[in-house]
This record gives structure tokens, C-alpha cells and sequence, in this order.
């Protein structure tokens, strides 16, 4: 069974960090690409970073660029988003998504997902 657990979300003031982790199980974590998005109320999905497996290429939004950082731990089947200067219009429910192969950092191209962590940014 495929399993994305999302965990580290929670309330932060404006410009204060979070770590946001993602386990995976029952998929061979080192040959997929690992992505996370994001969904505030009223807006779509949109995809905020993403790891590559083939080399470990990162992608960023432009929203995020300098602000996160996505690694990837193949030893621990872990993805991390580590989340600094934080604003309140990063408050969303942060999702991570796998797949084999991403043509685009977009919702559809990802096969499995996790059920979300909430991110509240406060003013």
C-alpha cells in the first residue's frame, strides 16, 4: 500500500519557519520524483517545490524562491520542506505527492498523495 504522511505543520507568525516532513512507504521512494503543494481555501492546488530522483534537481515557485528548501532523505524515505520566512499568504494546507515521472510540477502529473498539513501564518 502507497502511504504519504504528512507531518510538521502548525501556526507560526509571519516571517517565523516551519519543517514540514513527508514519510512514503509501499513504493520504491529512490526512483520518484517528490513534489509539494499547496491549497488555501478558495484556490486551487498549485505546486509549491519539487525533488527530482534521477539528480536530485529542485524546483521552486517563483512565490517560494529564497524562502524554502526541499531535500530528500533516500535512507529514510523522507522529504523535507523547510519553510523560513514565512508569510501569511503561505498559510495553506501543504500537501507532498510522488511520482515516477513529472513532465511539470502540476497536481495532475503527480500519481500518489498525502492527506495534508495545515500551515497557518499569522500576522
Amino acid at each position: 500500500e502507497v502511504r504519504l504522511v504528512e507531518s510538521g505543520g502548525g501556526l507560526v507568525q509571519a516571517g517565523g519557519s516551519l519543517r514540514l516532513s513527508c514519510a512514503a512507504s509501499g513504493f520504491t521512494f529512490d526512483d520518484h520524483a517528490i513534489g509539494w503543494f499547496r491549497q488555501a481555501p478558495g484556490k486551487e492546488r498549485e505546486g509549491v517545490s519539487c525533488i527530482f530522483s534521477n539528480d536530485g534537481s529542485t524546483y521552486y515557485a517563483d512565490s517560494v524562491k529564497g524562502r524554502f528548501t526541499i531535500s530528500r532523505d533516500n535512507a529514510k524515505n523522507t522529504v523535507y520542506l523547510q519553510m523560513n520566512s514565512l508569510k501569511p499568504e503561505d498559510t495553506a494546507v501543504y500537501y507532498c505527492a510522488a511520482s515516477f515521472i513529472v513532465y511539470e510540477v502540476s497536481p495532475s502529473a503527480f500519481e500518489y498523495w498525502g492527506r495534508g498539513t495545515q500551515v497557518t501564518v499569522s500576522s
